[in-house]
């Protein structure tokens, strides 16, 4: 524990705000005059302050997870960094002064006790996890905890160790089990603890604690959204700030106010709004995540070209997955009887604000398995399967594993 501790204040070089502002500049205005400089400087400046948000920003949300759940009291005292990456936490290693680094592949740091999770909180290196922590006689101690943005949609690139590299922001953490951690909560009851713990990893209800029935959905990507309005999978809204607004506010209890008139939702947090004026900088660096390229070698690109075929013919898939997003979305929603997922009891769809369904994007879709809203569908050549089964399109197995292999190009 003591590498930790003594060494807090010696980390390895990180990319600045600044240095997110002058790449975008230069990728945005090479070719610009002065008021297209001005402008780019002013978004990247924008898309900077945004990414903080996503990372470190909790709303003020502490009140939720310190005040009425206790977690801070379970991490202090029962969460160890293995335990921690069993339910899906990760570890940003480029938050890791170098001590830390070869205590942790010399065996040195212990990471069988709590207090080390308590140091890596005090280093800001548990992505989506923001500890206060307090110094009293030398003694660390973890005195109030939230959660940010980047809990549930980021996650690591596993350089380091299992669950431990560097951020992917906008990738959802599949691994990440929230029910399995809200229900370590002194305050919870056994009824919800038991809902909670059936969610299972990569899984969340953000309807549970509205509405009180359970039906998790798989979390969702926040990259390759661009050019795209209703973001939810049931496009309750019509931009990202809608979304987020809800979450912070409904879902991590950040101090605010979130107002659904359809669903004769009205909630407010404190007497304080820590959401509001977050939004635009939160949405612009949202906006600016790209949907990963599939990696070298991992699919078959003879069988993807002629799945592109099949996908924008006999597999019809093109009639909704359309234009360079891959999605009807900003067009039109969708009654659940077009989802592949449904019927199911309780609907996801029917409590929401719409009681339909969007067109999920492609872009990326390689990444993020399982599919469809509930995670039904382990693989794409399953999700293909079910719309040639459920839409009696007549597709041969080859011709599956084709539209499969072009699914996984995108």
């Amino acid at each position: 524990m003591k590498h930790i501790a003594s060494e807090s204040t010696a980390r390895p070089h990180r990319p600045s705000a600044l240095g997110v502002v002058l790449a975008t500049v230069v990728a945005v205005s090479a070719c610009g005059g002065a008021d297209d400089r001005a402008d780019a400087v002013a978004q990247a400046a924008l898309v900077a302050q945004g990414q903080q948000i996503f990372r470190h920003d909790t709303f003020g949300d502490e009140v939720q997870w310190t005040d009425t759940l206790r977690l801070h009291e379970v991490i202090a005292t029962a969460v160890d960094p293995l335990t921690a990456l069993s339910v899906g936490l990760k570890v940003d290693s480029e938050a890791l002064p170098p001590a830390v680094v070869e205590g942790i592949r010399n065996g040195s740091v212990d990471l069988h006790s709590p207090a080390t999770t308590v140091a890596l909180l005090k280093l800001n290196a548990v992505v989506g996890v923001k500890g206060t922590v307090e110094t009293l006689n030398g003694v660390d101690r973890l005195a109030r905890v939230g959660i940010t943005c980047a809990l549930c949609h980021s996650t690591v690139d596993n350089s380091f160790a299992p669950g431990i590299g560097r951020r992917l922001d906008g990738w959802a953490n599949r691994d990440l089990n929230p029910g399995a951690i809200i229900a370590l909560s002194p305050a919870v009851d056994a009824a919800t603890k038991s809902a909670l713990n059936a969610w299972g990893a990569g899984r969340f209800d953000p309807r549970h604690n509205v509405d009180g029935l359970n039906k998790p959905v798989v979390i969702p990507p926040a990259y390759g959204l661009e050019g795209i309005h209703r973001i939810t999978v049931t496009g309750d809204g019509d931009e990202i700030a809608y979304w987020n607004r809800y979450v912070a506010v409904a879902e991590m209890g950040g101090l605010g106010t979130m107002s659904e008139p359809r669903l004769n939702l009205n909630i407010t947090h404190g007497t304080q709004d820590l959401v509001s004026a977050k939004l635009p900088a939160l949405q612009a660096y949202q906006l600016s995540l790209k949907a990963p390229t599939p990696p070298a070698g991992s699919f078959d690109a003879p069988a993807a070209a002629r799945g592109k075929l099949l996908f924008e013919g006999a597999g019809q898939c093109a009639s909704c997955h359309s234009g360079a997003t891959f999605t009807d979305a900003n067009l039109r929603l969708h009654p659940p009887a077009d989802s592949m997922a449904e019927p199911e009891s309780p609907s996801y769809a029917s409590r929401s604000a719409t009681k339909q369904y969007r067109t999920s994007p492609l872009k990326g879709v390689w990444q993020h398995a399982p599919y469809f809203h509930d995670g039904s569908a382990a693989t794409l050549e399953d999700v293909v399967q079910t719309y040639n089964t459920r839409r009696s399109l007549g597709l041969t197995s080859q011709q599956v594993i084709e539209i499969a292999q072009y699914l996984k190009s995108l």
